[in-house]
C-alpha cells in the first residue's frame, strides 16, 4: 500500500509539472525576415518573363523653347499642308504685300512665293522672297508645327499676319546659323534691322 501511494504521488507530481512548467517546442519555426519590396518602385521584384521594354524611346527633338512638336515632318509634296488647312483662293502674290499692309504696322493676309531659305536644324522658320528682293522670314504660330529642310525652291502658300518688325543684331545671326551659314557671315551682322516678318498658322505647298 505504501509502494502504491508513493508511484501515485510521483504519478501526480509528472502530471502537475507537465500540465504547469512549458517546455521548448520541437523543431521552432523561426521568424523569417520579409524581402523589402517597393510596390511599384524601383526595388519591386519583377516576375520572370515580364520585364519592361529598357529599350530607349526614339529621342524627339525639343523646340527653341524647350517644347514643340517633333521634327519628323511628312514630305513636301503638291496639296501638302503644314498647320492648319488652307487652300490657295484669296492669295496674293508677294508683290502685292506692300499695298496689302499700307501704312499699318501688321494685316492678316494670305500669300504665295517661292520658300528661299529654311531652317536647317529643325525646319522652324522659312523665308519668301519679298518685291525688294529682301527676305521675309516666315515663322509658325505657337510653334506648333514644322516644314521640311527641303522646302526651299518650292512654291507655297502661307496664311497668318504680315508684320514690320526689329528683328535684333542677335536674332539676325541666329537665324543665319540655323541656316547654316558660315561664321563670317553671322559675324557680319552688328545691327538691327526692320524687316518684314510673317506668322503662319498654316502653309500650302503647291508645287
Amino acid at each position: 500500500m505504501k509502494f502504491f501511494l508513493s508511484f501515485l504521488g510521483v504519478l501526480v507530481a509528472i502530471l502537475l509539472y507537465i500540465r504547469f512548467v512549458p517546455s521548448a517546442p520541437i523543431n521552432p519555426v523561426l521568424p523569417v525576415e520579409e524581402a523589402q519590396v517597393e510596390v511599384n518602385g524601383h526595388n519591386a521584384e519583377v516576375p520572370p518573363g515580364s520585364e519592361e521594354n529598357t529599350t530607349a524611346p526614339e529621342a524627339v527633338e525639343e523646340g527653341e523653347e524647350g517644347e514643340g512638336p517633333s521634327t519628323r515632318v511628312p514630305a513636301a509634296g503638291p496639296g501638302q499642308t503644314y498647320g492648319a488647312a488652307i487652300t490657295p483662293a484669296g492669295a496674293l502674290p508677294m508683290s502685292a504685300l506692300s499695298t496689302a499692309l499700307g501704312d499699318r504696322d501688321s494685316a492678316q493676309v494670305k500669300l504665295m512665293g517661292k520658300a528661299k531659305a529654311v531652317c536647317q536644324a529643325k525646319g522652324c522658320w522659312m523665308t519668301l522672297t519679298t518685291a525688294d528682293g529682301k527676305e521675309m522670314r516666315v515663322r509658325f504660330k505657337d510653334y506648333a508645327f514644322f516644314v521640311p529642310k527641303d522646302l526651299s525652291g518650292r512654291n507655297v502658300v502661307v496664311s497668318g499676319w504680315a508684320h514690320r518688325s526689329t528683328v535684333t543684331a542677335a536674332d539676325q545671326q541666329h537665324y543665319l546659323r540655323d541656316a547654316g551659314k558660315s561664321e563670317k557671315e553671322v559675324a557680319a551682322i552688328t545691327k538691327d534691322e526692320q524687316q518684314l516678318t510673317f506668322m503662319a498658322d498654316g502653309v500650302l505647298v503647291q508645287e
